[in-house]
């Protein structure tokens, strides 16, 4: 059995859409968000727009997303992860509505660095950088 930290962020991104693809369906609008860690994705999920509230009772969507529009979404999340340079941690949020019958996404991300992991790896440069000074 495949580890997730064997697939490539792309493939767990693929992943990802086909486990949201029900509950997409079910809406207009909202924010896909995958939270990254050492470049595997952990939590993710469905940020719903607010419903809306009218006469003591929400009004349910008709309509969501179409598979060709969930198609086109997933695509476009696999491209903006080219957008993602060097970093391992962080999230990346795909803000969504249908409009005019049209898909509109708007992709966030957002890197994250630890300052203990900086200081613990400064500590071993220098310890480095002085114990080759030592040997030379």
């Amino acid at each position: 059995m495949l580890k997730t930290e064997q697939l490539s962020l792309a493939r767990q991104m693929d992943l990802v859409f086909r486990e949201l693809q029900e509950e997409l369906s079910g809406l207009s609008s909202g924010t896909v968000f995958v939270q990254i860690r050492n470049n595997t994705i952990g939590k993710f999920g469905i940020r719903h727009h607010p419903l809306a509230g009218r006469g003591g009772g929400f009004t349910e969507v008709k309509e969501g997303i179409t598979e060709s529009q969930q198609s086109s979404f997933r695509l476009m999340a696999l491209e903006s992860l080219k957008y993602k340079r060097r970093w391992t941690h962080g999230e990346i949020s795909y803000e969504f509505a249908i409009r005019q019958g049209k898909l509109i996404v708007d992709a966030t991300l957002e890197s994250n660095y630890n300052m203990a992991n900086l200081m613990i790896r400064s500590t071993r440069n220098a310890y480095a950088e002085s114990a080759d000074q030592f040997l030379s």
